[in-house]
């Protein structure tokens, strides 16, 4: 079953990969890219990926997981993956939903993030979880 989002037809199921095809990642995207966005903290305005998120449970390391690496900043709780080989992020387990993982759309097979219209920026700059 093929879902639309943002004008890009997405499978229930689908495989994402680092650019040099060490990692291979198989997403449930049942409802397709749900909130796919970017962020302007200090980690994603220097990567510049489009996001969206799954629950954890809808991500399985498929193939080359001895090749991801993670990297940790600031209050250590994201959990940002990436190819060890090529320094692709694939994905990363979400600092205000550890539940989440947010991943990279453009890893995505077949889907091209910037036909995706309208791709709105969170304010990681301030995030909600540095607010006292």
């Amino acid at each position: 079953m093929l879902k639309s989002v943002g004008g890009v037809a997405v499978q229930a199921r689908h495989r994402a990969t680092c650019h040099c095809g060490a990692v291979e990642l198989e997403l449930d995207l049942p409802d397709g890219i749900v909130d796919p966005r970017r962020c302007d903290c200090s980690m994603c305005r220097r990567r510049g990926a489009v996001v969206a998120s799954v629950p954890l449970s809808g991500i399985r390391i498929i193939k080359g997981a001895e090749h991801l690496k993670c990297y940790q900043f600031n209050t250590f709780t994201a959990k940002h993956y990436f190819c060890a080989n090529c320094g692709i992020y694939t994905h990363h387990q979400r600092r205000s939903n550890p539940e989440q993982y947010g991943y990279n759309v453009g890893c995505l097979e077949g889907i091209n993030p910037l036909a995706i219209a309208a791709v709105p920026t969170n304010d990681g700059v301030n995030h909600p979880a540095d607010r006292g």
